[in-house]
């Protein structure tokens, strides 16, 4: 191939607008060839024996895959899609297609960050270049008025000179000049049964309806923006398309921005703090790498008031299984497994209560969220739970929740129905 061609390995990056990845690579190219890899390691189980990937995200993944694929076909290119390690993967199409170079969108936890390395190192091998793009977060990085080593810790802190120094960048334009290479691979997305998962897994799926991608990402935010609070409608649905980059943090502020006309809009604020929490928790993850993954967390090993990984295994399985003293904590787990949504206060609730009625290890329950949170995203989830178990970064918020205030204030008729706080 005589012209410049760039990959882009779409990640948690599923999305075309405001997405610098393919929007650079559509600029400095003359072809680009669109991957996403079915990585087996995140569907495998972990040290707790829960699954990295629960059947329900599983399948509002590939949902999100299959309408980027659509999407790209659309506009006359394609997205090729594996299953199998990227660092198999990426340098044999990158070979196969002659391309000068990978982007990607960088990530910080550590199984995401060992993943880029491997395949950087497997590139250089055959001297492509492996080029990474940070985009998931509301604020650049490059403009925080600070560096990241010196980030505050406390998260009202960082939250008041962050919205005082720094701005929120404008969304980048959606590419229309890309080309794809004439006589790609014909690849299948696959299913939930070519990933592993079991026919009772699948069959819990089927009366749930897993909507994925960006087209649907940006009807739902237009329809909760222009509702919301005037709805019983929970900001927190957008979640699920935040974490997979469907839908842009930076392009939902700024059509809130539009809706408030440059004014304070209480009516907004609670997305915008979950938007910064979500930043601050990936920020320390950068600034102390892997410290929302460690059983004491910010806390020294002669911290006592922890518990062990080991013991409260009762405990443990009432909690999951909605069995516990408390029926609203069972309506929240047990929607949690039927339906991967719960909303943000009946989550953190749910997690208090673990944590410090049960006296269970905080890793084992942001274990359990990780597999069926429709929404996880690696810093967010273990950081809210660090915190909740006082192990956490932000030292003003390393307390335990008053949750049974919290079911009074945020649930006083129970937790809602799906039906009612979800966009029809």
């Amino acid at each position: 191939m005589d012209k410049r061609a760039t990959m882009i390995w779409f990640r948690n990056d599923l999305r075309l607008h405001d997405n610098e990845v393919f929007y650079q690579a559509s600029e400095k190219s003359s072809f680009i060839i669109p991957v996403y890899c079915f990585d087996p390691r995140y569907f495998d189980r972990n040290q707790f024996g829960t699954l990295n990937t629960g059947v329900l995200r599983a399948a509002f993944v590939i949902e999100a895959v299959t309408t980027l694929k659509e999407k790209l076909k659309s506009h006359g290119s394609d997205l090729l899609t594996y299953i199998g390690k990227p660092e198999d993967i990426i340098p044999r199409i990158a070979q196969k297609y002659q391309v000068n170079e990978v982007y990607h969108h960088r990530e910080v936890a550590l199984r995401e960050t060992s993943i880029s390395e491997k395949v950087e190192s497997e590139l250089w091998s055959s001297k492509i270049n492996l080029r990474h793009f940070i985009g998931h977060t509301l604020y650049h990085k490059e403009d925080l008025p600070f560096p990241i080593k010196d980030i505050p810790n406390g998260f009202s802190i960082f939250k008041k000179k962050v919205e005082r120094e720094s701005l929120v960048r404008q969304p980048i334009p959606f590419p229309t000049n890309f080309l794809t290479p004439p006589h790609l691979e014909d690849t299948k997305i696959p299913s939930l049964k070519d990933l592993g998962y079991s026919e009772e897994e699948i069959k819990s799926v089927d009366d749930i309806y897993i909507l994925g991608g960006e087209d649907t990402a940006l009807s739902i935010m237009h329809a909760v923006l222009s509702t919301y609070p005037e709805t019983d409608q929970d900001p927190l649905i957008l979640g699920p398309f935040i974490a997979s980059g469907a839908l842009s943090p930076i392009l939902l502020y700024n059509n809130i921005k539009k809706l408030g006309e440059g004014k304070k809009d209480k009516r907004f604020e609670k997305i915008v703090d979950i938007l910064l929490w979500r930043d601050y928790f990936r920020f320390m993850l950068k600034k102390y790498p892997n410290i929302f993954f460690k059983p004491q967390g910010t806390k020294n090993s002669s911290h006592q008031d922890h518990p062990t990984l080991e013991g409260n295994e009762e405990l443990f399985e009432k909690w999951k299984s909605g069995h516990t003293e408390h029926d609203f904590i069972n309506s929240v787990m047990v929607q949690l497994q039927k339906t991967g949504y719960i909303p943000y206060q009946a989550r953190l609730i749910a997690a208090s209560y673990l944590v410090h009625e049960y006296q269970v290890n905080w890793l084992r329950g942001a274990s359990w969220y990780e597999e069926h949170l429709l929404d996880y995203s690696p810093a967010t989830v273990y950081g809210q739970w660090s915190h909740i178990a006082g192990v956490g970064t932000s030292e003003k918020d390393n307390k335990a929740l008053d949750w049974q205030k919290l079911i009074k204030t945020h649930f006083p008729n129970g937790l809602p129905k799906l039906e009612e706080i979800l966009v029809k």
